[in-house]
């Protein structure tokens, strides 16, 4: 199956600490998502977020540094998984996040990629400025 790479860089104006536990804390995440979520912080741990929307295993917890995660959303055909990882760095005006998710079907990728900026990053960004 044919499939493609999101690469994003976003910006929080908050500590490495903060922006790294909205994505592996259940109820920060639950909250600004506002779907159910259970998410295990360890390796080889499992997640299902959003409802059971995506789910997946860590691969990688290098807390405030790193997260790498095998990802799938509900709807993709069975077994095909991506592989996604967010980067943490220190910058003047808070933290950047890089984003990469390899693996994405092809047809699926303009969906998910617009999907991590709308139901993510700017709620994210909202609940941070809080």
């Amino acid at each position: 199956m044919a499939s493609k790479t999101i690469k994003q860089t976003i910006t929080f104006k908050a500590a490495r600490h903060d922006v790294y536990e909205m994505l592996m804390d259940a109820k920060k995440h639950a909250a600004f998502t506002g779907g159910k979520a259970l998410i295990s912080r360890k390796v080889g741990g499992k997640f299902n977020v959003f409802d059971n929307y995506a789910e997946g295993v860590n691969l990688e917890l290098e807390p405030d540094v790193k997260i790498v995660q095998t990802w799938r959303a509900s709807d993709w055909p069975e077994g095909v998984y991506s592989t996604v990882n967010f980067a943490f760095q220190d910058v003047e005006t808070g933290t950047r996040l890089t984003f990469t998710q390899t693996g994405v079907p092809e047809d699926k990728y303009d969906d998910i990629a617009q999907g991590w900026r709308d139901f993510y990053w700017a709620p994210m960004k909202a609940m941070l400025a809080k």
